[in-house]
């Protein structure tokens, strides 16, 4: 058979795999943790959001991002330490400002095109992820906010989907845990929520099911040209093995790593300016029924805060946001967490926040904010990554993509 070795276990990785699979071609995954979805895939916000395309290249959001940069409590953290690569991807980042409207319209069909792929392996799987079909409802605090926001419902249209204009008795009305006075705000009741690990890994059980071979522990460094094919160089980084050399065999690579999707790119010839944003999480784990009661089953997005919620079953709410510019650190700081726990603590008080625990992973963001699905330069390559904060919302169409170009190109043997 044709094999196909897809670089990256997270949910473009296993969803990549399992598409690729379907139309016949044997799969390898290769994944440095020792099990798939242990990064950016771990504890992500957990919304499934075509209503949060609107990507983030214009004036307002730069004039934003200056402010906040006096305040320690911002969402938006950046570090000016100089570095060729995060300043080579913010001048490409203001580059991209014209085509604003263009990318955020194109990012909200592949997020409507998604959802029917990932509700359909879902089912066909019987994968539990806590999925939750309430909506997405966008809270604002301030008219001009707000009035922000109807400009963005209008590239949301056109991109095709539809959300409703509420004002604040109806905001209380949809979602009645909230608590504080709204100006206004916008429901998306087509949008959803899940748990993102749940998902990734039991698709992932079901690739394997269906014969995907999943190589973990293995750090690639190394992938040429082997006739008509590829050679894959890699080393295991397991306890008691380290350093034990792998040689993998392939007719064609995708390559679904991530931040990590730079290096590697680099190997085969090409440029992927992937600039690693981290984003933090907090689970609160509700222990308790009065906790339970007072959390909110509808998926928030405090506009202003920048702050998302999902209820991921009874016992577990995920609030999560921050943009931080720091490089591929990850490390979990107080001072970017408390903002989160703080903010629970306003809007639902009576929530026991005694057990919580904190998470910060690294979206892979283009410049532009738009995913890399497409060939490299070298036949046999194949890119689906970079999908920034929406990596869960887009993963199922931009997998289908991807094994569209394989199609196209490489025939099932």
């Amino acid at each position: 058979m044709t094999r196909i070795a897809v670089i990256g276990a997270g949910i473009t990785g296993v969803t990549t795999a399992y598409a690729l699979r379907k139309q016949g071609y044997d799969v390898t995954v290769l994944e440095r943790h020792r099990y798939p979805a242990m990064e950016t895939s771990f504890a992500n916000g957990g919304q499934l959001s075509a209503c949060n395309a609107e990507v983030w290249n214009n004036m307002a959001t730069v004039i934003k991002g200056l402010k906040w940069m006096t305040r320690r409590n911002a969402p938006l953290l950046f570090n000016p330490m100089p570095s060729w690569h995060k300043y080579s991807w913010i001048y490409e980042f203001l580059k991209a400002i014209p085509d604003y409207r263009a990318n955020t319209v194109e990012t909200v069909r592949l997020a409507i095109a998604a959802r029917d792929n990932l509700y359909q392996w879902a089912a066909d799987e019987a994968i539990d992820f806590n999925v939750e079909k309430r909506g997405i409802l966008h809270v604002y605090h301030s008219r001009h906010g707000y009035e922000s926001g109807l400009k963005v419902s209008e590239l949301l249209k056109q991109g095709g989907l539809e959300r409703t204009a509420v004002g604040n008795d109806e905001i209380h009305a949809i979602e009645p845990a909230l608590q504080g006075t709204y100006y206004g705000g916008f429901f998306t009741p087509s949008d959803a929520t899940g748990d993102i690990h749940k998902y990734t890994r039991g698709l992932a059980a079901a690739c394997e099911h269906h014969g995907v071979q999943f190589m973990q522990d293995i750090e690639v460094h190394d992938i040429g040209r082997d006739g008509a094919g590829f050679r894959i160089a890699a080393s295991s980084v397991a306890p008691g093995g380290a350093g034990d050399a792998h040689t993998l065999q392939a007719d064609a690579v995708v390559i679904c790593a991530g931040t990590g999707s730079r290096r590697l790119a680099a190997m085969l010839g090409d440029r992927v300016n992937i600039y690693p944003v981290k984003g933090y999480s907090i689970t609160v784990n509700m222990d308790d029924e009065a906790s339970q009661a007072a959390a909110p089953w509808v998926s928030l997005l405090d506009e202003e805060a920048k702050i998302v919620t999902s209820r991921l079953g009874a016992d577990r709410l995920r609030v999560a946001g921050t943009a931080e510019y720091n490089g591929y650190n990850k490390d979990v700081r107080a001072d970017r967490v408390q903002p989160l726990i703080d903010w629970t603590r306003r809007q639902f008080a009576p929530v026991d926040t005694a057990r919580v625990v904190p998470w910060a992973g690294l979206r892979p963001m283009m410049p532009n904010m738009m995913p890399q699905v497409r060939p490299g330069r070298q036949p046999g390559v194949f890119y689906n990554t970079g999908h920034g904060h929406l990596g869960w919302t887009l993963s199922a169409m931009t997998a289908q993509l991807v094994t569209d170009l394989v199609q196209g190109s490489i025939r099932v043997s």
